[in-house]
């Protein structure tokens, strides 16, 4: 094993285990009540989930006055634009753009906050939520102590061609809090007016494109996936018109802001915009600055470190879809200026949860081409990396920038090695038999061919007993009873049993399945319906959706009233999405 082999499996070992130790960390908040609250089969009251942090609710923060922000560690790092204003353009030599948030126009009114966020992130006590100063923090119409806002620089390959200039036009970053754990968090508000990069744009996010933001971004975390988060969701009545599904049906719609936050907001674009303009000296300032603030275990010194770098990025974005997968998530706009450095799902816009299983699912209305449809994620993925590669090629020497090949080409290997270990474990297997891997695609065939919903699927086989099984009792399971119409379910299901009686003395397999198997995401037209009547100013089912979604692996009574693991309404399936918000 060669030197720089050895520092690119350490690193990559490194980052694995974080990743691990954070796709846990859900579980371990959610189950401090007993493991019966987690795993059991009956209903749980959504009052029943309590967040963690009440218990030092005292040392929360109420005065926002005193909420202080800095911006000083980038405007150091980084040349800002020289230019002043938010007009529109082409910005050269910066990484940032100094942009004012424009004020939403009132009234305004606080949709919806997140508490995991808002208290466990933030530390700052839900109280200080329902006052006019948050109100404002959060909207754009006051700005956070130390917070100096500004616009990201960043380019990106938009559906396979290179678009140029892009970058926030329509989100200001207000700056970097550290909290009382020592995690440093970027807080940026989403839909807050024009900056220098909204080209065509108003710089406004509508009611519709927000509450899904909100919504998704704090169910995939707890969901596991690695995300940003949403501290809060706030609503206006200032008028903000919108072609939906460009058909020249412009209707008048409300603007809404979203603060939102992430460890941080850098992406492929924000390297290729660099790249492709030859400002190489910037390249590397970007670079040494994303490797010294989240890759500590690459050394600063370490001649090989933009080749590790790439490394840890191919492997964590294989991790990353393959985590996609493993909930039914379809990006929508797997753009290289929506994958992040990070390796974390930012920018949600017309995303979707498969509901009948299908390789073909294509969340976004806009996509008539399919080429970001579900099955081509992790496709879209390696042509992204790809495109990181070309954009690291002016730091790289010649030999790293064959040895970037040949990273980029293991790339397919981890990603089908993380699929089939959190496939697996959706089926409740331990340890590792030749015909696994045949196992899983023969269900998921199955799926296809039937029809039967991916959620509940895998969800009904965590909670129907062997016995069950073995009877092939499910007529009360409708996803189960759908995959059982297929010709060669009982040669499936045979095949299943005696795997899984192989792993001797196996009581656990319902809990660890009903662990990584959810009874709830955020279906189309479970959003769509908090859409609805939050447009009407009635935020009470995007409440409701979000206490849901913040357990999505326990079974509450309200959720299972509202139909929420039930057959998805005939009516859902004409919903559409669009990149139009």
């Amino acid at each position: 094993m060669t030197s720089l082999t050895r520092k690119i499996k350490m690193s990559t070992l490194h980052l694995v285990l974080v990743f691990a130790l954070f796709s846990r960390v859900y579980v371990l908040e959610f189950c401090q009540n007993g493991v019966s609250e987690c795993t059991a089969d009956e209903r749980t009251p959504l009052d029943g989930v309590r967040s963690r942090w009440n218990a030092s609710v005292s040392n929360l923060r109420r005065d926002l006055d005193q909420f202080i922000v800095s911006c000083e560690k980038l405007l150091e790092a980084f040349p800002a634009d020289g230019a002043d204003g938010d007009s529109v353009r082409t910005v050269k030599n910066c990484i940032f753009s100094k942009s004012t948030p424009t004020p939403l126009r009132g009234p305004l009114r606080l949709a919806a906050a997140s508490q995991d966020v808002i208290e466990g992130i933030l530390d700052v006590d839900m109280a200080a939520t329902r006052s006019d100063e948050f109100l404002r923090y959060a909207s754009g119409g006051r700005l956070l102590p130390g917070s100096v806002p500004l616009a990201h620089r960043y380019g990106g390959h938009q559906f396979g061609h290179w678009a140029g200039q892009l970058g926030d036009g329509r989100a200001h970053s207000l700056g970097r809090y550290t909290n009382r754990n020592g995690e440093v968090w970027e807080l940026q508000l989403k839909g807050s007016g024009k900056t220098p990069y909204s080209r065509s744009g108003d710089g406004r996010a509508v009611i519709r494109s927000s509450v899904r933001e909100f919504l998704c971004s704090e169910a995939m975390h707890f969901l596991g996936v690695p995300t940003s988060r949403a501290a809060s969701l706030v609503v206006s009545d200032e008028p903000v018109t919108r072609d939906q599904f460009y058909d020249g049906n412009v209707k008048t719609e409300r603007g809404a802001v979203v603060l939102r936050l992430a460890k941080s907001w850098f992406r492929i674009g924000s390297l290729e915009i660099l790249s492709q303009s030859g400002e190489v000296d910037l390249l590397r300032r970007l670079l040494n600055f994303v490797i010294e603030e989240h890759f500590s275990s690459i050394g600063s010194d370490d001649p090989d470190k933009y080749l590790v770098f790439y490394s840890a990025v191919v492997n964590e974005t294989a991790h990353l879809i393959a985590r996609w997968m493993s909930v039914g998530f379809a990006h929508g706009v797997c753009n290289t200026d929506n994958f992040s450095l990070l390796s974390i799902t930012i920018d949600y816009g017309p995303f979707g949860f498969m509901e009948s299983y299908d390789p073909d699912f294509v969340p976004n209305a806009s996509d008539g081409e399919g080429r970001y449809r579900i099955g081509a994620q992790a496709d879209v993925g390696l042509f992204n990396l790809e495109k990181l590669s070309v954009a690291l090629s002016p730091v790289f020497s010649e030999k790293q920038r064959k040895e970037a090949k040949t990273v980029l080409g293991g790339f397919a290997e981890i990603y089908q090695m993380r699929f089939h270990q959190l496939f697996k474990a959706k089926l409740g297997l331990l340890g590792e038999e030749e015909g696994d891997g045949h196992l899983v695609a023969f269900l998921l065939k199955m799926m296809e061919e039937t029809q039967s919903d991916f959620t509940m699927t895998f969800r009904q086989l965590s909670e129907v007993s062997l016995e069950q099984l073995h009877r092939k009792n499910v007529t009360q399971m409708w996803a189960l009873e759908d995959l059982s119409s297929h010709l060669l379910f009982a040669d499936w299901l045979r095949t299943y049993l005696l795997r899984l009686g192989r792993q001797q003395k196996d009581l656990d397999r319902q809990r660890r399945m009903k662990a990584v198997n959810p009874r709830y995401v955020l279906r189309n037209w479970v959003a769509d319906s908090a859409i609805s009547k939050a447009e009407k100013n009635d935020f009470s089912e995007v409440s409701l959706r979000h206490r849901i979604l913040s357990a999505p692996f326990v079974t509450h009574e309200t959720a299972e009233e509202a139909g929420y693991a039930a057959r998805p309404p005939p009516w859902a399936k004409r919903l559409k999405v669009s990149c139009s918000s």
